[in-house]
């Protein structure tokens, strides 16, 4: 049996499961609970409580920091993935994410370069979507 690190976990076993980048990170953002700190069982039962938040923080920011390197057209693709795995229409589930924005961030503060520049991410990608919507229906 080949041991993993926590690290490794995360990556290859827990987000892969999930569907997007977008999908990652509201993933990512839902194991976090009070004082910021991220509850996984699986990861604890494992790894261990510490070895485990390391990894979940580490995974959280490096998805971020994806999110923010990512072309917005290349988001607007993951969007549509990330809203049907979680069974969501794309437009709420853009708009989800912006009403959670503090969560998403793994430790930023509201006014972070990384946090404005998710906000601006979202807030394209929300309008995007909302425009495409009304030329879907204009067309039909």
């Amino acid at each position: 049996m080949t041991l993993k690190s926590a690290l490794q976990d995360v990556k290859e076993t827990t987000l892969a499961a999930v569907s997007g980048l977008l999908g990652k990170l509201a993933y990512l953002a839902s194991l976090r609970h009070a004082r910021g700190r991220y509850e996984h069982w699986g990861m604890e039962l494992i790894h261990g409580p510490e070895g485990s938040e390391r990894a979940l923080k580490t995974a959280h920011a490096e998805i971020v920091a994806g999110v923010l390197r990512t072309p917005l057209a290349s988001l607007v693709e993951d969007l549509d993935e990330s809203s049907r795995g979680s069974g969501v229409a794309a437009q709420a589930y853009v708009e989800g994410m912006r009403d959670h924005l503090e969560d998403l961030l793994p430790g930023e503060r509201l006014d972070s370069p990384a946090a404005s520049h998710l906000s601006s991410v979202l807030l394209a990608l929300s309008s995007l979507e909302r425009n495409r919507g009304r030329a879907t229906r204009s067309i039909s």
